[in-house]
C-alpha cells in the first residue's frame, strides 16, 4: 500500500502542472511582499507629515516671553476630582524663560517658582470680540 500527501494527490487528480503552479505562487508571494513594503513606506511618510504638523502647532503656542500671562495645568491625581472643574489654574506672570522649556512664574502673592513649559499655556485676558449682527424684525402690514 502506498501513502501520498493529500495536496500532491489533489494536484495529480486535477492534472495540474507542479512547476507552473509553483511559479505562480512564487510571483504571488513576491507581489504581496511589494505591496507590504509600499504600505510600510507610505505609513512612514504619513507619520513624518503628522509629526511635522503637530510639532509646528506646538512650537507656535509654547514660546513664552517675560511678562506673559499664563495658565498652569494642575496634574495632581485626586481621588474625587470635580467633574466640571478645570485643571488650569492662574493666571500667573512669566518672570523668566530658561532654555529647554523651563519657565519661572509668579503668582498673585509674589511667590516665584519654576515649572515645565509643557504645563503652561498663554492666558488671553481680554475676551475676543465676535461680530454680532443685529436684525430688526418688523410686523407685516395687513391690508
Amino acid at each position: 500500500m502506498e501513502l501520498e500527501h493529500k495536496a500532491t494527490w489533489a494536484l495529480k487528480t486535477a492534472n495540474l502542472d507542479l512547476k507552473t503552479g509553483g511559479e505562480a505562487r512564487f510571483l504571488q508571494i513576491h507581489e504581496l511582499e511589494e505591496l507590504r513594503q509600499h504600505a510600510y513606506e507610505n505609513s512612514v511618510l504619513y507619520k513624518e507629515r503628522t509629526k511635522r504638523l503637530h510639532d509646528k502647532c506646538l512650537k507656535d503656542h509654547k514660546q513664552f516671553q517675560e511678562g506673559d500671562l499664563v495658565l498652569l495645568y494642575n496634574s495632581r491625581l485626586r481621588l474625587f476630582p470635580g467633574k466640571l472643574r478645570s485643571r488650569w489654574t492662574g493666571p500667573y506672570t512669566a518672570k523668566e524663560v530658561f532654555p529647554y522649556g523651563t519657565v519661572a512664574i509668579e503668582n498673585a502673592n509674589g511667590v516665584i517658582f519654576k515649572v515645565n513649559g509643557h504645563r503652561l499655556k498663554l492666558y488671553v485676558a481680554v475676551p475676543i470680540e465676535s461680530a454680532v449682527e443685529v436684525i430688526e424684525l418688523h410686523t407685516p402690514h395687513t391690508a
